[in-house]
């Protein structure tokens, strides 16, 4: 070897050497060390390993025992370790009267050369502050802690800290309490501003007065990227004009972020999922409304879509409310696609471009337009009805007397995708036509796309979003009101922290 070569290829190949002697064999070349774990140095390029035919020096010959302490300290002098960090992430809106905040964390064991990382921003107004966390193992270079104070107040204020270290759970920051002095009591002004922090929308916000040094009033969405993935809609007072909450910071250690304050950018929209089966669904209007809120992706509008389906004693009703990339911006459909008499299949969709104006509180927008016939007499045929959610029709369904002009009995699935819904329908019942698609062949209705099949069908499934008459399919509710933070914890996501309020 040259005097070039360095001394962790020595260590190296002394390694390999050792090795050798435990299986009286020649030195295979070590592991590719451009392909180790990120983070690590590689030595590849400085010598070929292919070109290397050394014999073990007897010298070396030596006792197990001995060459074990050999091994250990080979590995103290590359100043190799692998260190324990504290590990998670979270984003929490809370009350300004929870404050000061602490948090727990889990761990884990980092790459070899690694460090421990820790960041967190605090964004406040008078009634409100959200805080992010970010722990866990990282290659950046050590930091020294740091505060900084992208803005103060009074009013909106927002500090950021982050600390970089080398040394086991060294990322310990658990509590508010060091970042965050009491703001000093100031004086209220005339001006008015709506105050709110939120990552699902702020709607009809709460105004309040201003201090008398923060006189503009601030309306804008930050979105974080990189580390962590979020939106935050921030109003608030502030003490100079534009769209600079945070002074032009753009990078937070591993987070990035962007800052808009067009209105239009982020719509907020009224998001969750109603499943409902009872009687008279096709005549009594039911309550349609949602704790759920979502801030949408740029371009996207708010939506909200029901579906009826009524087969004489038993009636279904499945809602959906959120963000939609339609491409209609303002509509609104009411469409019946099939019946009466027989089964009643009945759909409003709307779509629309301003802050949660998918506001329907009741299926009356969509009972009020449907048809309101006199009773029709009884006819001749019986069918089996049924409307079964999430599964199939029992063989032994219970059997009506159809309406007069019906003439035949109906048996089929129709699959719905979207909207927060992915699952199947089987229904049963009175038609009127032996060849009845009770959705007449379309595909959508709102955001859900349809697809149906009738048991009488032979050809094979051609739509992927129907499944085999007689399947149980297994239901998939994305949308689900209430899927925050507790429930996450509840179902023991790994990477998060928990915080709580401090006691003092």
């Amino acid at each position: 070897m040259e005097d070039s070569d360095s001394s962790a290829i020595k260590l190296l190949r002394l390694r390999g050497w050792a090795k050798a002697l435990f299986s009286k064999t020649l030195p295979s070349p070590p592991f590719s060390l451009g392909e180790a774990a990120s983070g690590e140095a590689s030595y590849k390029s400085a010598v070929s390993w292919e070109k290397e035919k050394e014999s073990v020096p007897a010298a070396l010959i030596m006792s197990p025992a001995l060459l074990l302490a050999l091994l250990g300290i080979t590995h103290t002098l590359t100043g190799v370790h692998a260190l324990t960090c504290n590990q998670g992430s979270a984003e929490t809106v809370r009350d300004i009267s929870e404050l000061p905040l602490q948090w727990t964390t889990g761990q884990k064991s980092c790459e070899d050369g690694w460090g421990c990382q820790e960041v967190l921003l605090l964004i406040e107004n008078e009634l409100q502050v959200n805080l992010m966390i970010l722990k866990g193992c990282t290659q950046a270079a050590n930091q020294e802690a740091r505060v900084t104070q992208h803005r103060t107040g009074p009013g909106l204020s927002a500090l950021s800290y982050t600390h970089v270290c080398r040394e086991d759970l060294c990322n310990n920051l658990s509590s508010t309490v060091p970042l965050r002095a009491l703001p000093p009591p100031t004086a209220m002004g005339s001006v008015r501003c709506p105050v709110c922090l939120s990552t699902a929308g702020c709607g009809s916000a709460a105004e309040l007065p201003c201090p008398i040094e923060s006189s503009h009033c601030y309306s804008g969405v930050l979105l974080f990227s990189g580390a962590i993935s979020s939106r935050l809609k921030v109003q608030g007072c502030t003490s100079q004009e534009g769209c600079n909450l945070l002074n032009g910071t753009r990078e937070i250690g591993p987070i990035t972020l962007r800052e808009t304050c067009d209105p239009q950018a982020f719509l907020s929209c009224h998001r969750g999922v109603m499943l409902r089966t009872s009687v008279n669904l096709a005549q009594e209007p039911v309550e349609w409304t949602t704790n759920g809120r979502q801030l949408c992706d740029p371009g996207e509008v708010c939506q909200e879509t029901l579906l009826l389906i009524d087969v004489g004693h038993k009636s279904l009703l499945v809602g959906s409310k959120g963000c939609s990339k339609a491409r209609t911006q303002d509509s609104q459909t009411i469409s019946i696609h099939s019946g009466p008499p027989g089964v009643l299949v009945a759909s409003y969709a709307r779509f629309c471009s301003s802050d949660e104006c998918n506001s329907a509180s009741s299926s009356s927008v969509l009972l009020n337009s449907l048809p309101r016939p006199a009773a029709p007499a009884s006819g001749d045929l019986y069918c089996p009805a049924c409307v079964s959610l999430f599964g199939s029709c029992p063989e032994n369904s219970e059997t009506v007397r159809c309406p007069s002009g019906t003439t035949h009995c109906y048996k089929g699935y129709i699959a719905l995708q979207g909207g927060g819904l992915s699952t199947s329908l089987n229904v049963q019942g009175c038609v009127a036509q032996p060849s009845s698609y009770l959705l007449n062949r379309i595909q959508n209705i709102g955001v859900i796309s349809v697809a149906e099949k009738r048991d009488d069908e032979n050809e094979p499934l051609e739509n992927e979003l129907l499944l085999p008459a007689g399947a149980a399919p297994a239901p998939y509710l994305a949308w689900v009101v209430g899927l925050g933070l507790s429930l996450a914890l509840w179902c023991g996501a790994p990477s998060l922290l928990i915080p709580f309020s401090h006691d003092s």
